[in-house]
């Protein structure tokens, strides 16, 4: 049987579905009969992303939602519910990487915006979605990253390495509580990708006095010789999100090109 034919009917929610490695996402899932909740704060770029899928001849809404807001995340998975009575699959992706700045120089709401964005968000949807998912069980995939995980050179990276971290510790935690309800969790840990992130990210004066030189081999990602596409990382979402994972949880799994490895 396809994968296409397994997946058809189920319901995903993707956080940070307006662009990047969401977007192609919850178009792949769209793709295979998914469907597909965006949630967004940037409510335009979530439109044109649910345009497409439904020209596509898929099915999606989209909420906008703070991924900061408890309140929020609480009623957009309410709405999901609402609306189509189910829910399969959660794929937390939202993110972003902050402030880098020395430690030292880090101003504590810096650390909190991003500790609260990337980490705290992640419990939240992980918390709120487990009673939609106990009865019939689910797939539940974190967007973590390289860095803090494998890789320790992105210099000023304190808060978002910390907050990629600790969505490592929870996933295994959560993939062992929750496997007795045949709810999987699992972790994508990206390299560089050609995304938007860079967009959330501010760079402090601190950084000259704490970066150290590093010279690598020509290309960063010696398997692909230069940044991968969110194509390819949501490639290896959908595959967690279905049946063929079926054995697989409290995993995560490095998509970067051999890049964390240099």
């Amino acid at each position: 049987m396809a994968l296409s034919e397994k997946s058809k009917g189920k319901v995903a929610i993707v956080t940070g579905g307006g662009s990047g490695i969401g977007a192609a996402t919850a178009k792949k899932f769209a793709d295979n009969g998914i469907r597909v909740c965006i949630m967004d704060i940037d409510l335009d770029n979530a439109e044109k992303v649910k345009e497409e899928i439904t020209n596509a001849g898929g099915e999606a809404c989209v909420y906008q939602v703070d991924i900061r807001d408890e309140a929020q995340i609480r009623e957009g998975i309410s709405q999901v519910m609402n609306k189509w009575e189910r829910l399969d699959i959660l794929f937390s992706n939202a993110g972003i990487n902050g402030t880098l700045s020395s430690i030292e120089e880090f101003e504590i709401s810096d650390w909190n915006e991003v500790i609260e964005t990337n980490l705290r968000s992640t419990f939240l949807f992980v918390k709120y979605c487990i009673p939609y998912m106990k009865e019939q069980g689910g797939s539940m995939i974190i967007t973590s990253s390289i860095n803090g995980n494998r890789r320790f050179a992105g210099f000023g990276m304190a808060a978002y390495s910390t907050s990629k971290a600790g969505q490592i510790g929870f996933m295994k935690m959560a993939a062992l509580e929750l496997a007795r309800y045949k709810i999987r969790v699992n972790a994508i840990c990206p390299g560089a990708i050609e995304t938007n992130i860079d967009n959330s990210t501010t760079k402090s004066e601190s950084l000259k006095e704490i970066e150290i030189p590093i010279e690598y081999p020509e290309g960063m990602q010696p398997l692909a010789d230069g940044p991968g596409s969110a194509e390819q990382v949501a490639n290896l979402v959908y595959f967690l999100a279905s049946d063929e994972s079926s054995h697989v949880s409290g995993t995560e799994i490095y998509v970067d090109g051999t890049e964390s490895l240099l």
